[in-house]
């Protein structure tokens, strides 16, 4: 496991340094798409609108557009940021464990100590331990300033990106505020249905179901021979050199994998080409 961060944790005149480590991972199986006559890799390309050129990676900017007029972001633009360049976790407020909303709680990651002495690091944890406290913090992560929850989780602390409160959607469902009433018989019932499915949660005991049966599925079409040699999918058969500018294909496709395991996306399955209807099935499924 890789560090992603460097930087410290700073609260009034501590300095606990820390590095970051992303602590989730996606079990998701992840596909590529190809073409359903022959299982070649499809292939996305980047077209400038106005010239119709093929544009190359390196020489794409970002813009903002505000329905009118467009204004062009540089990577010079964004590095002049402050946040671009900011790698300390500031402490602002110390708060009660359940004052933090679940539904602002994003992506967590472990804090590790550095150095020879982790002196500074256990002495925040066992603090916000024994004080039942969360710290709120800021800290940039990505060219992009965050908000984060600090907090313990056994003998390790972990920052969890927070939503800004804007970015929650304020709601009035018509159907909440309306003037039907629960009468206590019905509280009553929906109370003991409650109290037959109660238990103490074990996380362990959960499975995912689908991508277990999906990964049987890939299982046995690779025992049985049904697939295709990767090599191939990519024109070429696996004895062959990849063409003049190979690595910048595969370094787009790790980009798009990159991208889709994010967005928790999977493009559609591949299947064999002697069996069209049932390859359409599987990728429907899938």
């Amino acid at each position: 496991m890789r560090p992603i961060w460097n930087g410290a944790i700073t609260f009034g005149l501590v300095n606990v340094p820390v590095k970051l480590y992303g602590a989730t991972e996606d079990h998701d199986i992840k596909f590529h798409q190809v073409h359903d006559a022959d299982g070649g890799r499809i292939r996305y390309e980047r077209h400038c609108e106005v010239c119709g050129e093929k544009v190359e990676y390196q020489h794409i900017d970002k813009a903002y557009d505000d329905g009118e007029r467009t204004v062009l972001i540089t990577g010079e633009d964004l590095a002049s940021l402050p946040a671009a360049e900011h790698n300390e976790i500031d402490v602002v407020q110390f708060v009660p464990n359940d004052q933090i909303d679940p539904i602002m709680l994003e992506k967590p990651y472990f804090l590790e100590p550095v150095g020879r002495s982790p002196k500074s690091y256990l002495l925040l944890r066992q603090t916000l331990e024994d004080a039942e406290q969360t710290a709120i913090v800021k800290f940039s992560l990505r060219q992009k300033t965050r908000l984060g929850a600090l907090r313990t989780r056994g003998k390790v602390m972990v920052l969890q990106s927070m939503l800004w409160a804007d970015e929650v959607r304020d709601v009035d469902f018509p159907a909440v505020t309306s003037r039907t009433k629960v009468s206590p018989q019905e509280l009553k019932m929906s109370a003991a249905l409650v109290e037959q499915f109660s238990g103490d949660f074990h996380p362990e005991e959960f499975e995912d179901d689908y991508q277990v049966e999906l990964r049987k599925l890939v299982d046995e079409k690779l025992e049985q021979g049904d697939a295709f040699d990767t090599a191939a999918t990519f024109g070429r058969s696996a004895e062959e050199e990849p063409e003049e500018g190979g690595d910048v294909v595969d370094l787009m496709e790790a980009l798009k994998k990159s991208i889709d395991r994010k967005r928790g996306g999977a493009a559609k399955e591949p299947a064999p080409a002697k069996k069209p209807a049932a390859r359409s099935s599987k990728k429907k499924g899938a």
